[in-house]
């Protein structure tokens, strides 16, 4: 029986163990930063595509425009297309505060609202890279919904901080 060398055996194990952590890396719940969302089974099979390379591009500079948003600590964010729109429950505090910052880059524009309507105003966001910032204040469970208006295209990253 021929022993083998232990830089050899070490070395497969760094193989076998790189192959695993990387297999474990990129599949990964998606939490929390989705830029598509799984088709709902009330939508047409045929109405959503695989995210192209042009809508990553446009995911990842709309998250960098908030990155830029000075906030404070981050409870919930995303970024999602203009088409599947955002619709959220976030678990937030009664009787806290919290700030909502949203950007649209595209073309059109959108339309932010919550359940409760009191929690915060219904906005207009347009896709225009500009930062819309809206102060939620919770009293009961929160729903926040963005929804593209009739031939919005784009990428729409938002963002809760506390405040």
């Amino acid at each position: 029986m021929t022993r083998s060398n232990p830089r050899t055996r070490l070395a497969a194990w760094a193989v076998v163990a790189s192959a695993f952590l990387l297999a474990s890396c990129t599949s990964g719940s998606g939490e929390g930063t989705a830029v598509s969302a799984p088709p709902s089974p009330s939508a047409p099979s045929g109405s959503r595509t695989a995210i192209g390379s042009s809508e990553k591009k446009l995911a990842e500079q709309a998250r960098a425009v908030l990155a830029a948003v000075p906030g404070g600590q981050m409870i919930e964010a995303g970024a999602e297309r203009v088409d599947d729109g955002v619709h959220t429950e976030p678990t937030l505090s009664e009787g806290k505060t919290y700030r909502l910052d949203l950007v649209c880059l595209g073309s059109g524009s959108a339309r932010l609202t919550f359940v409760p309507a009191d929690t915060g105003t219904e906005t207009k966001v347009p896709c225009d890279r500009s930062v819309v910032q809206q102060r939620i204040t919770v009293h009961k469970p929160v729903h926040i919904d963005v929804d593209g208006a009739e031939g919005s295209t784009g990428v729409i990253a938002w963002r809760i901080d506390t405040v």
